[in-house]
C-alpha cells in the first residue's frame, strides 16, 4: 500500500516515529532547506525526549533519502548539484515505468477512481504546495500495487532526493507547465484504465523526460 511506501519504517520505536514524521513533513514541505544541518540536541529539546529516538529517528530519514548522515557532524539536508538531478532524473525515467509496470494489473476500478480523483483536484487547485503534495501522491498511488523490493522504497526514495528542485521548478514555471502535466496526467491515467503498459510506460518516461531537460535550461535553481 501507500503508506508503506510513504513510510517503510512504520514498526520503529513510537517516539522515534513520531519525531520522524515531524521532520518528514518539514523536509518534504521545505521549512527545513537543503545544505542545513539537524541538531539532534534541539529536536531532542523540542519534543521532550532523548537523543536515542532522534538518532532513529535520523537513521529512518536517511534510509528514505531525506537526510544525510556524517560522521562527527550529524545529520544534514542533501544539496545535490545539476549534474546529481539529472542522473536522479534518468533514473526515475527507467525505474518508474518499470514500477508502474508491475503496479498495473493490480490496480482496480475504485484504485482507478481515486486517481481520477487525486487528478480532478489537482486541476482545480491553484496553490503550489497542495499541487506538490497532490502530484506526489497521484504518481506514489499509481505505483502502490507494485510489491517488488527494493524497486518500491527505491522509487520513493528518489522522489525525496529531488523535492527542493520540484517545488523551485513549479514556483518558477507556475501555471505555465500546469496544462501539460494535466495533459500527460490524464493521457497516463486513460492507459492505466484500459491496462495498457506499454503506452502507460511510455507516457510515464516522456513525463519524466520532459522534466529533467526542462530542469536542465535553469542552472540557476542549484545554486
Amino acid at each position: 500500500m501507500l503508506d508503506d511506501l510513504l513510510d517503510p519504517f512504520a514498526k520503529s520505536d513510537p517516539a522515534s516515529q513520531r519525531v520522524a514524521d515531524h521532520l518528514r513533513l518539514q523536509l518534504l514541505h521545505g521549512s527545513i532547506a537543503p545544505g542545513q544541518r539537524i541538531r539532534q540536541g534541539e529536536v531532542a529539546a523540542s519534543f521532550g525526549v532523548s537523543r536515542l529516538p532522534v538518532r532513529e529517528a535520523l537513521r529512518i530519514l536517511a534510509a528514505e533519502g531525506l537526510v544525510e548522515l556524517h560522521a562527527n557532524k550529524g545529520a544534514r539536508v542533501p544539496h545535490l548539484s545539476m549534474r546529481q538531478v539529472d542522473i536522479v532524473y534518468r533514473m526515475r525515467e527507467s525505474l518508474e515505468p518499470l514500477a508502474l509496470a508491475e503496479s498495473l494489473p493490480s490496480l482496480t476500478f475504485s484504485d482507478v477512481a481515486r486517481l481520477r480523483c487525486i487528478q480532478h483536484e489537482i486541476e482545480s487547485n491553484a496553490d503550489i504546495e497542495r499541487f506538490l503534495d497532490l502530484d506526489r501522491e497521484f504518481h506514489l498511488y499509481s505505483y502502490h500495487g507494485c510489491t517488488v523490493e527494493p524497486l518500491s522504497s527505491t522509487v520513493v526514495r528518489l522522489w525525496n532526493t529531488t523535492q527542493h528542485h520540484r517545488r523551485s521548478f513549479v514556483t518558477l514555471t507556475g501555471s505555465d507547465r500546469a496544462w501539460v502535466v494535466n495533459a500527460e496526467h490524464n493521457l497516463l491515467l486513460d492507459a492505466i484504465e484500459h491496462g495498457d503498459t506499454e503506452a502507460g510506460q511510455t507516457i510515464l518516461a516522456g513525463h519524466i523526460r520532459r522534466t529533467r531537460t526542462e530542469l536542465a535550461l535553469h542552472p540557476e535553481l542549484f545554486h
